[in-house]
């Protein structure tokens, strides 16, 4: 028989050593851990002796658990998840987020992974189990939740990697949910603009003009005060508000700065001006009932639901009407012209994210390329067909050969 020892045991069969172990093992079933015997064939006892065996055994057990047997112990499955995501994984992440950024990360994290895997030792979870959540959270949640989920997940296992908490990384094949819920990426019709803006009063008329105008974000929109605006075509975003706090910040590098005004719009804003209950440079030109920061939620509930009753919309938000600037602008100015307009820091998010395609400009395009593959082109002389427009090798125009 083989002898027990702390770095499991070996056992001769045949002329075979065989390696035994034991660790804890999340059910995928049950999901409860429980003890399990793994066996490694290690070599032919021609090959190796008992000392030699059990020394194998022990880098095989390394491998597989990431207990290091040499001296000090990488996870000895008293680590949790929550042990380690809240002793070593957010105080290292604390400094690269802001203190609103880190309450939603936090906020998700507890949800998403520690309130199903917390008290779980880390070496206990595997692929199989994180991918099973993974795909149970597609059923219930939006893409960008999932994708987000399964960046922590990456993250955190990574970072358990680099503080030598593991040696292999159960996340490296951890794939996207295929199932994964479409993004709703509704887009208003000028018909639809138009009519929402004829439905609403002064101030508001006036801010949603100027939201769709200079496409504005929430934050930016409600942290503006009238010191922003120079009473003639400027509005300058030098502050934003996000859950009712002033930041002296926006969400990207290029949030803050200058956003022309239209004549007609810079009019409309002077307007309210002088009938808005308060126009000190130090006043929100959008304030609430008590001349504070306007809550965003508050005012989808009071204004934009129902105008979508009235319009017969499912859905209305700031995030439509932002992508809705940026699709129905497409003809109206470049990608680059969209983006800056938008203060995107890359290109991608403003033609992947926002930017979308437009049924009527598709057919347009596709009516545009019949009708040059349809243009028949005049014969030249020596029966050679030459492009309408096109020049020939001694650099003269087609006409004339």
């Amino acid at each position: 028989m083989g002898k027990s020892h702390q770095a499991g045991w070996v056992v001769l069969r045949g002329k075979q050593w065989y390696g035994y172990f034991r660790r804890h093992v999340l059910d995928p079933t049950t999901q409860q851990e429980r003890a399990d015997t793994s066996c490694i064939k290690l070599g032919l006892k021609s090959q190796m002796t008992r000392s030699v065996a059990r020394e194998a055994l022990r880098t095989e057990i390394t491998k597989q658990t990431g207990q290091n047997l040499g001296g000090r112990v990488l996870n000895d499955s008293s680590v949790t998840l929550e042990w380690f995501v809240r002793n070593r994984y957010f105080p290292l992440r604390q400094g690269d987020w802001r203190p609103e950024t880190a309450k939603e990360k936090k906020s998700q994290i507890e949800h998403d992974l520690l309130a199903k895997f917390g008290e779980i030792a880390l070496d206990s979870l595997d692929r199989f189990v994180l991918q099973t959540h993974l795909n149970d959270l597609a059923d219930r949640f939006s893409q960008d939740r999932v994708k987000q989920a399964r960046s922590y997940m990456k993250s955190i296992f990574d970072e358990a990697i680099e503080q030598e908490f593991l040696i292999r990384d159960p996340t490296r094949k951890l794939k996207i949910p295929k199932n994964l819920r479409p993004k709703d990426k509704r887009v208003l019709s000028w018909e639809q603009l138009r009519s929402m803006l004829e439905q609403t009063g002064r101030r508001d008329r006036v801010l949603l003009m100027l939201d769709i105008t200079g496409a504005l974000r929430p934050s930016e929109l409600f942290g503006l005060r009238w010191k922003s605006f120079d009473n003639h075509n400027t509005l300058s975003i030098t502050e934003t508000v996000y859950r009712r706090q002033i930041r002296p910040f926006g969400k990207t590098k290029k949030s803050l700065g200058d956003i022309h005004l239209p004549d007609g719009l810079a009019a409309e804003l002077l307007q309210w001006k002088r009938e808005c209950p308060k126009a000190s440079p130090d006043a929100f030109i959008f304030p609430n009932q008590e001349g504070g920061v306007m809550d965003t939620g508050n005012y989808r509930n009071r204004v934009l639901n129902p105008l979508a009753e009235k319009l017969g919309i499912p859905k209305l938000n700031f995030q439509i009407l932002r992508r809705t600037m940026a699709t129905r602008a497409q003809k109206m100015g470049s990608v680059k012209d969209i983006q800056a307009h938008l203060r995107h820091a890359k290109a991608d998010t403003t033609a992947n994210e926002y930017m979308q395609e437009l049924p009527e400009s598709v057919k347009q395009m596709v009516g545009s390329v019949y009708a040059m593959l349809s243009t028949r082109s005049e014969p030249c002389k020596g029966s050679q067909l030459l492009l309408p427009n096109a020049t020939n090798s001694l650099g003269g125009d087609a006409a004339s050969c």
